[in-house]
């Protein structure tokens, strides 16, 4: 696999990790996509508790319908501390592997995490889009920076995420009532469609359909009811 972004040493502290993150926010590219996506995937990862064994999925789906076309997943070593705002460190180099065996890619990418709205604008989204070369968005369940008015209870309401003057995202809410998700552009996609299409890909529950399917095959990996590897995907 060619990569646009030559890959850079995983194998850091934490303050070489900021470093390393302050440089690659020079690289980001916020802009509209050339075409609507065929495909779309979730990203999500699983842990061992206790221990140093961590899970990692790619779920591929089918943007019309939300169905799933198939998934890569891996087993790997954690290497890096749990440390706020350096998630990417931690669990890329486990997707890497996934999305290296992975013989078709998906044209967009939705994170279970943030993509600009992070306190160097390069949350897991963004550092996922960079090594990939794919657009991505970050689908965060929690705010890691900024504020927002409030916004409205129905499904579909929305408010801009603010963080120092600027706008990085949107408080959306999925689901009629219930607390939003905060949506930002990672890289190559525009604030205006990293909401459009985190919203596209919601079905009934508060979780993009993308985030959640993951969820759901990482923890059967984790549990062994499946096995690492690829399934269902093809050129086709």
């Amino acid at each position: 696999m060619n990569y646009q972004l030559p890959r850079h040493p995983w194998s850091v502290t934490p303050k070489e990790a900021i470093a390393i993150q302050q440089g690659l926010r020079e690289l980001v590219k916020l802009s509209s996509l050339k075409s609507a996506p065929r495909w779309i995937a979730g990203v999500d990862l699983s842990y061992e508790i206790g221990g140093k064994e961590l899970w990692a999925v790619i779920v591929v789906l089918d943007p019309a319908d939300l169905s799933i076309k198939g998934w890569s997943g891996v087993q790997d070593e954690m290497r890096f501390p749990y440390v706020p705002g350096l998630l990417s460190f931690r669990e890329i180099p486990a997707l890497i592997k996934a999305w290296d065996q992975m013989p078709i890619k998906p044209d967009l990418i939705m994170a279970d995490g943030h993509g600009i709205a992070h306190p160097r604008r390069v949350g897991i989204a963004t550092h996922l889009g960079l090594i990939t070369d794919t657009p991505t968005i970050g689908c965060g369940k929690n705010i890691l920076v900024g504020q927002h008015a409030d916004l409205g209870l129905e499904k579909g309401s929305s408010q801009p995420l603010i963080h120092q003057g600027e706008t990085v995202g949107y408080a959306l809410r999925t689901r009629n009532k219930v607390k939003p998700m905060y949506i930002s552009p990672g890289h190559l996609i525009d604030l205006g469609e990293a909401r459009k299409y985190a919203m596209a890909a919601v079905g009934k529950y508060r979780m993009p359909e993308t985030t959640r399917q993951a969820h759901l095959l990482v923890n059967q990996l984790r549990r062994g009811e499946i096995k690492p590897g690829v399934q269902g995907l093809d050129s086709n």
